[in-house]
């Protein structure tokens, strides 16, 4: 079972995300603040924090970052009323995982946290399992039904991350900045060319597929969460 804490300051906010928790099959483990958390996680082995930003005593960014400056590599899914890109700059700047904007909807919640618990779980295997399909960061390669095809890097890394967060929705844009990073010889083509790729070599997996979300950019759906997967 996945310790998961919960570091919110408002009582009802914080029982309630709690209850869903455990409801989901997991052991949450509340704090009102980020000092009470850091008391918690002394003597509690914790998987996950859910964190507030606005909180007395120790916020959540502060709490994050006294995480990260103790190297601890804890996945933190942060959670405010804060919407502007600013502020969701300074939560991943802080050393935030994901990002979710109240009010919080239950099951994308739980989405999210089973995503970042499933690649804090990979990044210390190096590995990436989805149903039958295995992904081996070592060696960028992709083992599906007993077969092995080798990737390039980028193609593996794209695939890695749409399938770390299967239905989260990657702009084009995003996908450059956090792939290719800096390199000024790539434009948006060359996202469009490198899922077409992956879509050709992956077209009859039978785990996932990877979909064109018109206008906006691409998301992995997993095979098992479609109605006739």
């Amino acid at each position: 079972m996945f310790n998961i804490l919960i570091v919110e300051d408002d009582e009802s906010t914080r029982t309630l995300m709690c209850a869903v928790l455990k409801k989901a099959g997991y052991a949450a483990w509340p704090a009102a603040d980020g000092v009470q958390a850091l008391e918690l996680m002394d003597h509690q082995q914790v998987d996950l924090a859910v964190v507030d930003v606005m909180m007395p005593n120790m916020d959540g960014l502060e709490f994050t970052r006294t995480l990260r400056e103790g190297a601890c590599e804890m996945p933190v899914l942060m959670v405010t009323a804060r919407v502007s890109k600013q502020d969701k700059q300074q939560g991943f700047l802080a050393g935030t995982d994901d990002y979710m904007v109240k009010p919080i909807d239950e099951d994308e919640m739980l989405w999210r946290i089973a995503a970042l618990l499933r690649r804090s779980k990979s990044v210390s295997e190096h590995r990436l399992q989805i149903g039958s399909t295995l992904l081996d960061y070592n060696s960028f390669q992709v083992t599906e039904a007993g077969r092995t095809r080798q990737l390039t890097p980028k193609e593996f890394l794209l695939l890695y991350k749409f399938l770390s967060y299967p239905r989260k929705m990657f702009t084009k844009r995003q996908l450059l900045d956090e792939i290719w990073d800096l390199d000024s010889d790539v434009n948006e083509h060359t996202v469009e060319v490198h899922v077409y790729n992956l879509r050709d070599k992956f077209r009859d997996n039978p785990d996932f597929e990877i979909r064109t979300i018109r206008g906006f950019g691409y998301m992995a759906i997993l095979r098992e969460d479609t109605p006739n997967g």
